[in-house]
């Protein structure tokens, strides 16, 4: 058998290579590979944190609110045309140098043997209204497809004469008594709204928007108590403004 061997005089050379230098783009690359996720998330974060701040710090507040509760929605024409044209009305309450009139619109259907009534809208509806009526909530004025159904449901009417039921677990109020038709208003059925173009986003219907809101009723929440009359104060003047020279012919 044959054996291979070195020379004892052989020398190798030990010194290693240098490492390599990376161009900027394979040093980016690298970078990007190890931190994608942290830079998406970060990114995340800074959205949703300036969406926050917009919303809470640079929206529009308005300084009146009034909520239409019925059935179908509003044209958006008639929504946009009866918030200018009660803007006169009203005054800047929260001091933003603006006056904004904002009609809400809150679809719940108070017939419970409608089998057509969308679930998921009522459910929406009917949860987005709540919300609305327990104690803070900033609607005094409503415009109401189905007042009777209304008050049934929620109890948070007054009387047209300013009282209010005092128990109204057991007492029997007259819905009829709570509100005016639109057509018992001079000063609404009086305002120039102008005419609608497509009643909904589907559709070409049009027509004017006093047509649309002839067949609602005007309503009050109650007030309870000394807080929420303060609360109220200049929502109470602007109800007062509206339903001048009124006369109720709801209970006919």
């Amino acid at each position: 058998m044959a054996w291979v061997t070195k020379d004892s005089t052989e020398t190798y050379n030990q010194t290693p290579e240098p490492p390599r230098e990376y161009t900027k783009a394979e040093k980016a690359a690298n970078w990007w590979h190890y931190h994608w996720v942290a830079v998406v998330i970060g990114v995340a974060a800074v959205f949703f944190g300036g969406w926050i701040i917009k919303d809470t710090v640079f929206q529009t507040r308005p300084d009146v609110q009034i909520a239409y509760v019925g059935t179908h929605e509003l044209p958006v024409d008639t929504v946009n045309a009866l918030q200018n044209a009660l803007t006169p009305f009203c005054q800047d309450e929260n001091g933003d140098g603006k006056v904004v009139v904002q009609v809400a619109t809150y679809n719940v259907d108070f017939d419970a043997e409608n089998e057509s009534t969308d679930a998921y809208y009522q459910m929406a509806g009917v949860t987005r209204l709540s919300a609305e009526l327990a104690s803070g909530g900033k609607t005094y004025i409503f415009l109401l497809e189905d007042p009777e159904g209304f008050e049934k449901s929620t109890g948070v009417l007054q009387y047209l004469d300013g009282t209010v039921d005092d128990d109204p677990e057991t007492a029997d109020p007259d819905w009829r008594e709570m509100v005016y038709r639109w057509t018992d208003c001079p000063v609404l059925t009086g305002l120039e709204l102008g005419s609608y173009d497509g009643y909904t986003l589907m559709d070409d219907a049009t027509g004017t928007n006093q047509s649309v809101l002839e067949h609602l009723y005007v309503g009050r929440r109650g007030v309870w108590d000394e807080e929420q009359a303060e609360n109220y104060a200049h929502c109470a003047a602007l109800w007062d403004a509206l339903t001048a020279g009124a006369v109720s012919t709801a209970a006919e």
